[in-house]
């Protein structure tokens, strides 16, 4: 379907779903830059610090539960809009902390929200994708780089004017709640799909499909982890291990998702060429050994670079697993997902953790290993994607 004959409610929903991405994006990722003043505040250690952010995942894997059954009564566009208004909030919360355990409740609860957006969203846009009749996934998970990486930079600014942390909670939830209103009347309208019926009973998964379900939703974790330690240790380790100011540690998070960005705007091209299974491989073994090296010779501006690798080397890595859960045949609306997107937490839930405690026995550099660790399993695993994107079918119009 060509642009001229795409129905102008169809184009400006695309933009909406684009601006739902961006928002989950810049909202989580100006929080990073903010985590050294937090932990410092509060008097964390890494072990608690990592144990802290570990409870986020736990809240997602709770809340996840609920998440397809809610898209089907309320609808993925109202499921979105009002988890991510939730997710602003908790995320002032996070930076204003008084108390060690107020900031891990407040962590908790920032993902508990976070699970609906992220699932409702990618929902949405691959509604709209059928509108579309090609592939645009990419594009959406891009705009959600494009929205960390100004969160990151206007997060590493308020670090660099050491603007207090409830003017920042102020100052740029503002302007997050405010295109969040905005952007509401231009998403689908009605059902996700005409024969939703919310108290239906849910069907189960075919047993023949948990498998691929689990190693996707492995493959979608090792792929996110390079987003999670960017968002959770970069500064830290550019602050407290090379003796970076707080304005440049504050950039390490834009490093790795700038350079991700980059590769999910062009990332359709890429899948189109090689496939789903090959440029997965090929990224991650870029982000393998660019990562890799900037560990081996510890530097700020090859840690930088070592970054940009890994957020390049999986771009389409997250997008990929979405697209192929959610059009899995047998599967209930939402539920594949759901079901790749709570596995994808469960490993979050570990993560964190197992990063802080590696810090505290040896070193952070020594605990980012986990990094170029992810990306290489991400290469092994690789063939339960598709070797080649299957064309996407226009769906009927909707109506509005």
């Amino acid at each position: 379907m060509s642009a001229a004959t795409i129905p102008l409610h169809v184009r400006r929903a695309r933009w909406a779903v684009a601006a739902l991405f961006w928002l989950n994006g810049a909202t989580l990722a100006s929080v990073v830059p903010r985590y050294p003043l937090v932990k410092e505040n509060l008097g964390l250690s890494n072990s608690f610090f990592g144990l802290a952010l570990a409870l986020g995942p736990g809240g997602g894997l709770i809340a996840g539960m609920w998440t397809a059954h809610l898209m089907r009564r309320f609808g993925s566009a109202r499921v979105a809009a009002w988890a991510q208004v939730m997710q602003i909030i908790f995320a002032g919360c996070v930076l204003n902390s008084p108390t060690p355990w107020l900031f891990a409740l407040f962590v908790f609860c920032t993902s508990a929200v976070d699970v609906y957006t992220d699932v409702a969203m990618n929902a949405h846009g691959l509604r709209v994708q059928k509108l579309y009749g090609r592939s645009i996934n990419n594009t959406f998970h891009a705009w959600w780089s494009v929205g960390a990486v100004c969160g990151g930079l206007v997060g590493a600014l308020f670090a660099g004017l050491a603007l207090p942390l409830p003017w920042h909670a102020v100052i740029f939830g503002a302007v997050l709640l405010a295109v969040n209103l905005s952007l509401r009347r231009f998403l689908l309208r009605g059902p996700d799909i005409e024969d939703a019926d919310e108290h239906a009973p849910a069907a189960k998964v075919p047993p023949n499909l948990w498998w691929p379900l689990i190693a996707l939703g492995l493959v979608a974790a090792f792929g996110a982890s390079i987003e999670d330690a960017g968002f959770t240790w970069s500064a830290l380790y550019l602050h407290d291990f090379l003796g970076a100011t707080p304005a440049v540690a504050g950039l390490g998070v834009v490093f790795v998702v700038g350079a991700q960005t980059i590769g999910r705007f062009t990332g359709d091209r890429l899948v189109d060429a090689l496939g789903n299974r090959h440029a997965a491989r090929l990224g991650c073994t870029v982000g393998t050994l660019g990562m890799g090296l900037a560990l081996a010779f510890p530097s700020v501006p090859l840690t930088f670079i070592g970054f940009a690798c890994a957020g390049w080397g999986v771009a389409t890595v997250v997008p990929a697993v979405y697209a192929t859960a959610d059009s899995m045949p047998g599967l209930p609306h939402g539920a594949g997902l759901a079901i790749v997107n709570w596995l994808l937490r469960f490993a979050f839930f570990i993560g964190p953790p197992l990063v802080g405690r590696l810090a505290d026995l040896a070193s952070l550099r020594v605990a980012l290993v986990v990094m170029p660790t992810a990306t290489l399993l991400v290469v092994l695993l690789s063939g339960f994607l598709r070797g080649k994107a299957d064309p996407v079918q226009a769906a009927p119009e909707a109506s509005r």
